[in-house]
């Protein structure tokens, strides 16, 4: 009998959903989600929605909340600082701080 030889399979990546939507009943256009489950597995909630995708919370059978992803803000722009707006100023001739408190302390007889 010959060996035969096994390719390994690959299995294609596939991105589950959190249990609490497997669990729960979900409509085709929108996964709801009761606000105890929503309280209970809240981090796995928000790793699915920040793939893109949005949760509707219920409560009562009432719909309460969505829970939707972030957009994207521009990037912004950074402070360089005002270095050279200082640097380009003319420098001031007139009396230094020490000389200016002195002044005001024997205005009034300190």
């Amino acid at each position: 009998m010959k060996d035969k030889i096994r390719k390994p399979l690959i299995y294609p990546e596939v991105q589950s959903e959190p249990a609490v939507l497997r669990e729960a009943a979900v409509g085709l256009s929108e996964r709801l989600v009761t606000v105890r489950d929503a309280k209970s597995h809240l981090s796995e909630l928000l790793d699915w929605v920040a793939g893109g995708r949005e949760i509707t919370i219920t409560s009562d059978g009432k719909r309460k909340a969505r829970l939707v992803p972030v957009p994207e803000e521009p990037a912004r722009k950074v402070f360089r600082g005002m270095g050279k707006f200082l640097l380009g100023q003319p420098l001031s001739g007139g009396p230094t701080a020490d000389a200016v408190i002195r002044e005001d302390r024997d205005s009034r007889g300190w």
